[in-house]
Formats: structure tokens, sequence, C-alpha cells
């Protein structure tokens, strides 16, 4: 694994060191960064549309958008539940493309036996302050091969050690302080999990009955991570007043992800109804270890006094 400044920087590093060009397919339901690293690295995004449960790009909708152009596939964990790694990786091997993982929310999960971060040619991590585990500000790129890692390791490095130059590279680096600050909250992660575990369970009880929904894994073999708690709700309408209800009392949601990247303003791309239409939807309500149990049940109350429900 290579630490990087940001994660934003790893997928920038990671599409140029698996030499991507031409076309790259992607999902529309994530991070900004997502599609602009591709399009920072010269490459073409290409929108295939997501599932209705998890929000992870559909791997059923891939093979179609397949052209002699397409040379990878970024897809993203969204809130740490996994894409169709198996699917997708029997799809790459068929069509000889590269796969790269966009795992900002996958830290600690696991699937099929296995860390969630270990799929694909390459997976990109975010540590900033906002994720499960974090380094204040900072990110990673897990790597599988020893050559590979070496070229990531220089373009991350001015392609430099010393006085030997090797290659092109940038400032990806990290610094000490932020390393420092990875190694005081690693042997804490097993504890923050099992406590978003019961906040999100207790959100689950107090949000029942109201007409929400919640991505929903789709194999039995998921640790999960609880990375962050979305709700899904019946219109986008009653979102936007439901988000306006809470910041009245100083609570703070986030649309994420809004927009669908397939409708970003300086690179459309093709229609995606289920993206569109589940990023209008979407809202990821407070949710982080320190929050407390009570706190999350005046949260809920302000959403049920909205549908005219209480406690």
């Amino acid at each position: 694994m290579q630490f990087t400044s940001n994660g934003t920087i790893a997928l920038q590093i990671a599409i140029k060191a698996l030499e991507l060009t031409g076309e790259i397919i992607t999902t529309p339901f994530s991070y900004v960064a997502t599609t602009t690293a591709i399009l920072w690295e010269n490459c073409e995004p290409v929108f295939v549309d997501i599932e209705n449960h998890t929000f992870c790009i559909d791997a059923s909708k891939i093979e179609a958008a397949i052209t002699p152009r397409t040379t990878g596939i970024l897809a993203t964990h969204v809130y740490g539940y996994p894409c169709d790694v198996l699917a997708i990786e029997d799809i790459a091997q068929r069509h000889n493309l590269k796969v790269i993982y966009d795992g900002a929310h996958a830290f600690g999960v696991r699937i099929h036996g296995r860390s969630l971060l270990s799929y694909g040619d390459l997976t990109t991590c975010s540590f900033h302050a906002t994720k499960l585990f974090h380094t204040v500000e900072g990110g990673a790129i897990v790597i599988k091969n020893e050559a590979l890692a070496r070229k990531i390791w220089l373009y991350k490095s001015f392609g430099h050690i010393g006085d030997e130059y090797f290659t092109l590279g940038v400032n990806g680096k990290n610094s000490e302080f932020h390393a420092a600050m990875g190694l005081c909250n690693l042997p804490r992660v097993e504890g923050f999990i099992e406590q978003r575990r019961a906040l999100a369970e207790c959100y689950r009880r107090e949000l029942a009955g109201l007409p929400l929904q919640f991505p929903e894994p789709i194999d039995d073999s998921l640790q999960y991570n609880y990375s962050y708690f979305p709700v899904l709700f019946d219109t986008e309408n009653h979102l936007l007043r439901v988000k306006e209800a809470l910041a009245a009392q100083t609570i703070n949601t986030r649309r994420y992800f809004f927009p669908s990247l397939n409708q970003l303003p300086y690179h459309a791309g093709a229609s995606c109804p289920t993206s569109e239409d589940v990023s209008r939807r979407v809202l990821c309500l407070p949710f982080y270890q320190e929050l407390t149990f009570e706190q999350v049940r005046w949260i809920s109350q302000l959403v049920r006094n909205f549908y005219g429900l209480t406690g």
C-alpha cells in the first residue's frame, strides 16, 4: 500500500500507473473526484447506471457499454457496500480491462473472507477526517504487484530517488504528522465499527414505519464497516423539507451524492435513471462514533415529526 496526500491524487496516480487511455467505464453515483480524476488524466468517463439495493454500479449493464476504446473500469464501493466484485472481475478478464475501485468508504469491509480493498488491479482509499479511519487528510493505493508498487511510489515522489531520476512524477506524498494520526486511530477502528453498528441499529428502530429506504447488501458474506447512514426519502421535496427542519435545529446533513455525475454541467453523460432518482432523494444523517443514542433518537423524532408521527 502507498500512503498518499489525499484520495483524489490516489485515483489520478492509479489511472496513470495502469496506463489507461480512451474510455473508462464508471459510476454516476459517487463523489465528483471519481469522475474528475478520469477527466484530469485525459480519459473519457462512460457512465453505467447503478442498481437499486447498494447504489453501486450495475455490473449487469457494464458489457453493453464496452467499446474498442474501453481500457478500464473505475467503480465505487458506495457507503462501504461492495460492488459485485466477482462479476466485474469476470467481465474485466474476458475483455482484457483493468479495474480500479474507489474504496474511499470501504476501509475495514470484508467480503468472501477477504478485505474488500484486495479486489481489482488497484483500490484507492481516502483518509479524510470525515472517514471511518482517517489521518486528518490522506489517502492510499492498495497494490498487489511489486513492480507496480515501485512505479506508483515513483509517481507520487516526483519520479526520483535522491539524485537518480526515473520517470515523471508529482508530489503525492503525505507527512509524518498525518501518518502518526493514522497510527493513533488504527487500533481503534474495530471499536469505531461496533459503536457505529449500534447507532445504525438505533436509527433503524427509531425510523421504522416511515416511507424511507436504506441501502441493503446483496451478499451474506459481507462484514460491513457502517461508514455512513444514508436515507432514501420517498420524494425530493420531502428530503429538502426534512433537511431544512434539521438545519433549523443546527443539525447538519449532506446530500451525498448529489447530483448524479452524468449531469455535471461541465461533462454531461448518457441518462442514468436510477442514479438520477437516487441522487435526488438520498440524504446522509449525522453519523459518527461519538454520536449519542439520545441524539439519534432526537434526530429521528424530528424526521418522524415531519411525517406527523410521534415516538
